[in-house]
């Protein structure tokens, strides 16, 4: 079985196609980049109305198949920007309508999750999903994903993103702070904020871009923010794995990149007995595939809907979705 999926949730426009054993057969990615400043959900969607149709082709084009080929279309339904997941759900609309084919919108979070589970070898992992609109630490428990932990402002890379255009570093900030990290010595007192099982990072932010305000090297602060926000997500990711038992840790989303971060959360599982697992990188960031492995465990497992079912959900939560296929 062929799936073709779309994704759309924020700055990234992906087209992915994979068959029924998730060999990724396409996975093109186009990311929208603001010419300055932020990303603006309103530009980041022209962006992806104007090259779905030329992304999808692409992914055609790549997997060596047509339109007639696909069983399937998928598509992120959210968590997301509402503007963004309207083109990826329109487009996928379309298809389903002009082809004749089952459409399934899938949840982006669980998305990661499973693509995680498919090319790693791990079998029941507490997934680390670190990314930019979104923090979490999920497990499944009585038939579905649930979350143990998250932020409770914004992404972790939202937050770095936010930072590298106060310290003038541009948009999608997140390498170049990794960069300037690795020259840092000096470790800066900021805000070490885990809550319970919760963390939040707009605080770190503030005293970050107060640091540099006292002049202290750029350095000095990106290895502080790195070594303070990636010690909070271990430790409630190790707090996840205790209290449900599991002994794989998966990463996944655009920070899960960040060698720091790794490291840090292989040594925590070392320590633990335990496995880390990651994702090839083009697979950790937002991306089509992870969107059509989807659908294509759903579709399989049962699960069907019509046109009428599949408008975007914006603040669609991971622990929402009956996991029927497991």
């Amino acid at each position: 079985m062929i799936t073709l999926g779309i994704e759309g949730t924020a700055h990234t426009l992906g087209v992915g196609i994979t068959d029924e054993k998730c060999s990724v057969l396409a996975n093109v990615i186009d990311m929208y980049r603001p010419p300055e400043g932020g990303l603006h959900p309103r530009e980041a969607a022209n962006h992806h109305a104007d090259t779905v149709a030329a992304t999808i082709s692409k992914a055609l084009s790549d997997a060596n198949l047509s339109l007639d080929d696909v069983d399937v279309v998928s598509f992120s339904k959210g968590p997301g920007l509402g503007p963004c997941l309207r083109v990826a759900a329109t487009a996928a609309r379309a298809l389903s309508v002009r082809l004749g084919i089952p459409i399934i919108g899938v949840n982006h979070c669980v998305a990661h999750v499973e693509i995680g589970n498919a090319t790693t070898g791990c079998k029941d992992p507490v997934l680390l999903y670190a990314s930019g609109g979104n923090t979490q630490v999920i497990a499944f428990a009585n038939g579905k994903y649930r979350i143990f932990g998250e932020t409770l402002d914004i992404g972790i890379g939202n937050m770095l993103d936010k930072l590298g255009r106060e310290l003038g570093l541009g948009y999608y900030a997140g390498p170049t702070i990794e960069k300037l990290a690795k020259e840092g010595k000096e470790l800066l007192d900021l805000p070490y904020s885990v809550k319970g099982m919760d963390m939040a990072f707009s605080g770190i932010m503030t005293a970050a871009v107060s640091l540099k305000k006292k002049g202290h090297k750029l350095n000095d602060i990106a290895y502080s923010v790195q070594e303070t926000c990636f010690a909070m997500l271990a430790e409630v990711t190790e707090r996840a794995m205790a209290h449900v038992g599991k002994d794989e840790v998966l990463m996944g989303g655009g920070v899960a990149q960040n060698s720091r971060l790794r490291d840090m959360i292989s040594e925590m599982a070392s320590e633990r007995n335990a496995k880390m697992f990651v994702p090839p990188p083009r697979l950790c960031i937002d991306n089509g595939a992870m969107i059509a492995w989807l659908g294509h465990l759903m579709y399989d497992s049962g699960v069907r809907m019509s046109i009428d079912e599949t408008k975007v959900e914006q603040r669609f939560r991971t622990d929402e979705v009956d996991v029927t296929w497991r």
